[in-house]
């Protein structure tokens, strides 16, 4: 095991209503390491198990087989608010994971001190200047709306804000799941330069779902491609630099059909 693996993922296997006629195998021996500092783009078809990876990681469900190591820590059957202490996630739907009725302070606030051992958190001017200074470096003008309540957001602004939210308290792991999809063209590249600052900025260790082949190949340094609940593809370095969407196409068709070619030989010996 490499010991500077943020994330280590071994022989992780999920199936979803087992020994039953809906029987669906959502993750079957998935294995990845993650190294810190890593930004990956995670590409593959609707049940490829993307979202599955995700819930694993942040313990919604417990594996029937396989571990989960964040930092070195086995994290496998930690308590999901235990691991949401070290691990930022961002989801498709901006109005998630924040509090609409709350300003956009507040909501800066409880994320910054979620790591606190106090009950109760109050707002300082250290940490009210700290906050103002974060929502300027989105360029959004949200420095000048911190009393406005998250719910009166747009979509783009409220998930920028949210971005920071689940970055605040500088997260062992960030996961994105697929956080831009619900927002118009401009307001998703604009925002995605904003992910791509901070991660950079704060040295985050990122995973990112997306449906968008060429946003896979332009953000991060590595992209995974899933397919039934596998990994079938990983590409980095000077490999991925060289890589077009019609030829990870292409690479994922030959390494999809070779795993399916495994799947069928193992079932038959």
């Amino acid at each position: 095991m490499n010991s500077k693996a943020q994330l280590t993922i071994t022989h992780l296997t999920k199936k979803f209503e087992a020994n039953s006629v809906n029987e669906k195998t959502a993750l079957l021996d998935f294995n990845l390491e993650v190294q810190k500092g890593d930004f990956i783009t995670i590409l593959g078809s609707n049940g490829a198990g993307k979202s599955t990876l995700f819930n694993a990681i942040l313990g919604k469900f417990l594996p029937d087989k396989g571990s989960i190591l964040l930092d070195g820590e086995d994290i496998t059957y930690e308590k999901d608010y235990k691991r949401a202490l070290n691990i930022g996630c961002l989801y498709q739907n901006p109005m998630r994971g924040t509090a609409p009725n709350m300003t956009i302070e507040e909501n800066l606030a409880l994320a910054y001190t979620r790591k606190s051992t106090h009950r109760f958190f109050a707002v300082n001017k250290k940490d009210s200047a700290y906050f103002r200074e974060l929502l300027a470096s989105l360029d959004l003008g949200l420095e000048d709306r911190m009393k406005t309540k998250m719910g009166l957001l747009s979509g783009g602004q409220r998930q920028a804000a949210a971005l920071l939210m689940a970055t605040i308290a500088k997260p062992k792991l960030l996961l994105l799941d697929e956080h831009t999809a619900a927002l118009d063209p401009a307001t998703a590249e604009k925002v995605l330069r904003i992910t791509r600052s901070i991660i950079s900025e704060r040295g985050l260790t990122a995973l990112m779902i997306t449906h968008n082949m060429e946003q896979a190949l332009a953000f991060g340094n590595r992209t995974i491609m899933m397919d039934s609940g596998r990994l079938v593809l990983d590409v980095r370095d000077e490999e991925r630099a060289a890589m077009t969407p019609q030829k990870l196409v292409e690479l994922f068709s030959r390494s999809a059909r070779q795993a399916l070619s495994d799947r069928t030989q193992l079932s038959v010996s």
